[in-house]
């Protein structure tokens, strides 16, 4: 720490020497009053020394050119006209070249040091965002603004400075790319005696030729992506004609939205589904899980009535209803995402598999084996996820359920399972585990990793295994799955698993066992592979969600990197509007503010960055916390458990993330999304009224521990000594 400090301490005085010397310069060059007569006297009275003392006169010129250009001084167009005058074209044109480059990636270097880490602590995670950005384009940019003269070449080169450009890269680009103003520049100054002013060599056909010399890169840009369309399409025939201007494999939340729309728009949409509608979220995901959750936690709150000042009793319940209830809930959300209400909008729904056969065309197999072939413009991929299964030894012999089978094969059960294996601890483990115990089940929970839900903070993942403890589940972290069985007993069958931990080897009997380990995109048979689209965990798209073809999209869990509902809706906007309008403005797809929830009791929600991420990714923070033990409404309603926490610029209200641990966490993380998304601080959030009693109220009050945090000690001793004084 006290080596981090005497560097910051170094780089302070140096920047201060580096203005202040600056600043004198200035002062000095402003006293010279340099213009075009002054240089033409400096010219003539160097000139006649110079061609006795050839290459010392161009070392001298050569070396002060790189100073002037490394300390940014606006002087470096009359420096260019002398080296013209004195040194005519081609020698003028060699030094100014090499030494504006060079003297440039000084500045840049020198910027570099003293400037980049303090700003990029400033800007944060959107530090990361513009670095990626410039490894991508940066060459391309920076070549750009070398053909603008327009721009002040010293802003380019402290600017580029602060970013994560290699030194290198930024030389070569910059020498190319003011290659050519350089020459112009070198040039007039070899008719320097001739000019009568600057204006003669900046005239407006000069200045709308350098303009035009700014557009040669999109130019090339534009004639690169035209040969790369060309390349890629370059074995398929495109149609003539097309009978769609958008199809959409998939009817999920991705394949929904980008329906809904292309049907908004007026665009010809055709939406395919091999199963039912509404996708994994209506039928085994979100939908039934929640409704889960909820009938888990009344017999939770009638067990516990005492807490209440009710009467506690064991819930006494037929599981087959619960599952009933389920269903039922899905019944009632699914008009929303039926086949009717889609086509009451415009969209042509058709059940079947759809297979690609080319970039524009597919072949949609049916129920009763037929096919129907369909031509479109563009194409959205929305074909989502589906329970990852591991190759573990035995399995297929136990048999095993996962989150989207359990609904179907536990459906008519009259009990939950007695002895409940949940295999993964991720938040869809966590879920059904806590839901379960409180139904009935003796659940055993077993993770791999060393704790529950890794990507959230320790004290996050301690607080939810805490949780399913008290509800009775059995958490088994570090314990890795070796293998599943069946021992005979008396004619009856005992299923077991078998897991290792610390070098020592456990069985695990069980009645059925959830397979929860994650979820992977549904790749396989559509065709994908034989088009040559990329397909590692995730279909490979680009900023805009476009694949290998720029007019093949992806949306949802099967393009990644997010597998939420809300997620996938976010992406079906930027790939539908591509898709349809892409020829005239694309649209990068936004990840900056993605907030999730896991709905585990205490709920679990989260937006931008948790402490572990922030450390792993070197971004400087400030923790503020409040405990919801001290929240008034969270008291009365019986759940005062949980925090929010708070991650802000070290100094600063502007918001880095937010962690929520709570009940209805997922409800309250709503207004710093908001607030994340809109740039507004934690002086913003505590200035707003919030109705008391409610849990909101933890927003607020998360907000004035903060700004208790920013006072001065000094100044309220101050303050003190003023109120008494007053009292006198």
């Amino acid at each position: 720490m006290t080596r981090k400090n005497s560097t910051g301490t170094r780089k302070k005085i140096l920047l201060l020497l580096f203005i202040v010397l600056i600043c004198m310069m200035l002062v000095f060059l402003t006293d010279q009053a340099i213009d075009l007569g002054r240089i033409q006297a400096m010219v003539a009275d160097v000139k006649q020394w110079r061609q006795q003392n050839l290459m010392v006169s161009a070392a001298l010129f050569f070396t002060i050119y790189v100073l002037v250009t490394a300390t940014s001084l606006p002087v470096a167009v009359w420096m260019t006209l002398a080296a013209g005058a004195l040194f005519d074209f081609w020698w003028g044109l060699l030094l100014v070249s090499f030494a504006s480059s060079i003297g440039a990636t000084l500045a840049f270097l020198l910027s570099r040091y003293l400037l980049r880490d303090w700003v990029q602590a400033k800007l944060g995670n959107y530090s990361q965002t513009i670095n990626t950005g410039l490894e991508k384009d940066g060459v391309f940019y920076l070549f750009s603004l070398r053909l603008i003269p327009a721009l002040p070449f010293f802003a380019v080169n402290l600017l580029m400075g602060l970013t994560a450009m290699k030194s290198w890269r930024f030389y070569w680009v910059s020498q190319l790319g003011m290659l050519l103003g350089t020459a112009v520049y070198v040039n007039a100054g070899t008719q320097l005696f001739q000019l009568t002013s600057v204006s003669d060599i900046s005239s407006p056909f000069l200045l709308m030729s350098f303009a035009a010399l700014g557009l040669l890169p999109w130019m090339a840009r534009f004639a690169l992506d035209f040969y790369q369309r060309r390349k890629v399409y370059a074995k398929w025939v495109k149609p003539k004609l097309f009978d769609r201007n958008v199809i959409i494999i998939g009817a999920g939340a991705a394949g929904l939205v980008s329906a809904y729309i292309a049907a908004v728009v007026s665009a010809k949409v055709t939406l395919i589904e091999t199963r039912e509608m509404g996708g994994d979220c209506l039928n085994c995901g979100c939908v039934p899980s929640k409704a889960l959750i909820k009938s888990a936690k009344v017999a939770h709150q009638i067990k516990h009535a005492d807490r209440f000042g009710l009467e506690a009793s064991n819930p006494s319940f037929s599981f087959n209803k619960v599952m009933q209830r389920i269903h039922q809930v899905i019944a009632a959300i699914a008009p929303h995402d039926s086949i009717e209400r889609y086509q009451s909008l415009g969209v042509e729904v058709l059940q079947g598999h759809a297979k690609l056969t080319s970039p524009w065309k597919l072949d949609i197999t049916h129920a009763d084996g037929s096919i129907t072939q369909l031509t479109s413009r563009s194409i959205i991929i929305a074909t989502g996820a589906a329970p990852f299964v591991p190759a573990l030894p035995g399995l297929d012999t136990t048999g095993y359920l996962t989150s989207d089978t359990l609904w179907e094969k536990l459906r008519y059960e009259d009990k939950p399972p007695q002895r409940l294996v949940i295999l993964g601890g991720g938040p869809i483990g966590c879920e059904l585990a806590q839901s379960f115990a409180r139904l009935g089940s003796q659940v055993t929970q077993v993770e791999m990793l060393n704790r529950l839900m890794i990507r959230e903070d320790v004290e996050v993942s301690q607080f939810v295994k805490e949780a399913l403890q008290h509800d009775g589940v059995k958490v088994l972290t570090g314990h890795t799955a070796l293998s599943c069985g069946v021992t005979k007993l008396e004619g009856n069958e005992d299923k077991w698993l078998e897991v290792a931990h610390q070098g020592q080897i456990r069985r695990i009997n069980f009645d059925q066992i959830i397979v929860a380990v994650g979820r992977a995109p549904r790749l396989k048979g559509f065709g994908l592979e034989a088009l040559g689209i990329t397909t590692d965990k995730v279909v490979q798209t680009n900023d805009y969600l476009a694949t290998l073809f720029p007019n093949i999209y992806a949306a949802g869990d099967v393009a990644g990197p997010y597998q939420f509902t809300h997620a996938a809706a976010h992406q079906a906007w930027y790939a539908c509007v591509n898709a349809l309008f892409g020829q005239f403005k694309r649209f990068k797809v936004d990840y900056r503010v993605m907030p999730w929830a896991t709905f585990v009791d205490p709920e679990v929600a989260r937006v931008g960055l948790n402490e572990q991420e922030a450390i792993q990714q070197g971004i400087a923070f400030q923790v503020t916390r409040y405990g919801i033990d001290d929240l008034d409404r969270a008291i009365c309603d019986g759940s005062a458990k949980g925090f929010v926490k708070v991650l802000t610029v070290p100094g600063k209200d502007k918001i880095l993330g937010v962690t929520i641990v709570g009940a209805h966490a997922a409800e309250l993380i709503a207004e710093f999304v908001i607030a994340m998304k809109y740039n507004l601080g934690l002086n913003k959030v505590l200035g707003t009224i919030h109705i008391y009693p409610t849990m909101a109220e933890a927003n607020k009050y998360v907000a004035g521990e903060w700004k208790r945090n920013q006072v001065n000690p000094k100044l309220l001793l101050w303050l003190k000594r003023y109120h008494t004084w007053r009292r006198s």
